[in-house]
C-alpha cells in the first residue's frame, strides 16, 4: 500500500493511492487509524506534500560500509545520531535553497522510516511492529559548516537549514528495509546505487536503540543513512532520490534569496 499526503483546494488530506492518478481519501491520518472515505480524489489536480508535516527528523551518519570507507573513518561503535528541525522538510518538487554563502552544499539519498506508533524500550525483534513504513528522503548537507561543527563534538545548522530534508513522494507500508534499491540522479546522471543490505546498522537495530533514550512518536522520521557516492550540487541542479517500491523524490536546486547577513 501507497499513502500519499496532497494539498487538494487549499486543504491536507491523506489518501491510500489507486494507481498513480487517484487517491482514496482517508477521513483523519494514518497515524491516528484514518478510514478510507470512499471518496476519490485526482492527484493531477492535487499537489503531493511531504509525507508527514511537521515532523521530528531523526539522522544518522556513517552507516553504509562503502561510504565509511570514502571518508576515512572508522567503522562506528554505535550509531552516529544528529537531528534536522521539522522547517528543513519540503515535499517533491520543492525547490531546496542554496544558501548565498554556501561553499559546498552534498546531496545525500535516504531510505527513511516513518513511526507509525510510539515506541520506547522496544527490541530490535519486534521494532518493524512500529513502523508505519518508508519514504524517500535526501539529506542535503553543508560540508563547510558540517565539519566546523564536528570538531566541536556537535552537528545542528550544517544539516538544519530550511529545505534541507526533501520528502516523498510517498510513503510505502510494504517494502523490505532490510534489502532494497537506492539510487540518485543529479541531472540524470546517476551518483548513487546501493542496497539497504549494505547498512552497518540495521533498521530494525536502529529503532531498538533509538527507543531505549528517547520515545519515538507516530510521524517520526529516521533518515537512515546515505551510501556512498555523496557530492556537491550547485544552482540550477535538479536531484531524484529513486527507492524500489517508493517511487522518485525529486526537487530542483535553486538560489535562496536570504536576506543572508556574514
Amino acid at each position: 500500500m501507497k499513502l500519499a499526503r496532497y494539498a487538494l483546494e487549499g486543504e491536507a488530506h491523506y489518501g491510500i493511492l489507486a494507481g498513480d492518478d487517484l487517491a482514496d481519501r482517508l477521513a483523519g491520518s494514518p497515524f491516528c487509524e484514518g478510514v478510507r472515505t470512499g471518496l476519490m480524489d485526482d492527484l493531477a489536480s492535487a499537489r503531493i506534500l511531504n509525507p508527514v508535516g511537521s515532523p521530528r527528523i531523526f539522522g544518522l551518519g556513517y552507516n553504509y560500509l562503502a561510504h565509511i570507507e570514502e571518508t576515512g573513518k572508522p567503522l562506528p561503535e554505535q550509531p552516529v545520531l544528529f537531528m534536522k528541525p521539522s522547517t528543513s522538510a519540503i515535499g517533491p518538487g520543492e525547490p531546496v535553497l542554496y544558501p548565498p554563502h554556501g561553499e559546498n552544499i552534498h546531496f545525500e539519498g535516504e531510505l527513511v522510516v516513518v513511526i507509525g506508533k510510539q515506541a520506547r524500550h522496544v527490541s530490535e525483534q519486534e521494532a518493524l511492529d512500529y513502523v508505519l513504513g518508508y519514504t524517500c528522503g535526501n539529506d542535503v548537507s553543508d560540508r563547510v559548516l558540517q565539519r566546523s561543527e564536528s570538531a566541536f563534538g556537535c552537528l545542528l545548522a550544517g544539516k538544519g537549514y530550511d529545505s534541507f530534508a526533501p520528502l516523498g513522494p510517498v510513503i510505502a507500508t510494504d517494502i523490505d528495509p532490510m534489502d532494497v534499491r537506492i539510487r540518485t540522479r543529479v541531472n540524470g546522471v546517476e551518483r548513487q546505487n546501493s542496497s539497504t543490505s549494505r547498512m552497518h546498522y540495521s533498521v530494525p537495530y536502529i529503532i531498538s536503540y533509538l527507543s531505549r533514550y528517547i520515545t519515538l512518536l507516530p510521524g517520526d522520521l529516521i533518515m537512515t543513512g546515505t551510501p556512498e557516492g555523496v557530492g556537491p550540487i550547485k544552482i540550477g541542479d535538479v536531484i531524484e532520490v529513486e527507492i524500489d517500491g517508493i517511487g522518485i523524490l525529486r526537487n530542483p536546486v535553486v538560489a535562496d534569496a536570504g536576506p543572508w547577513q556574514s
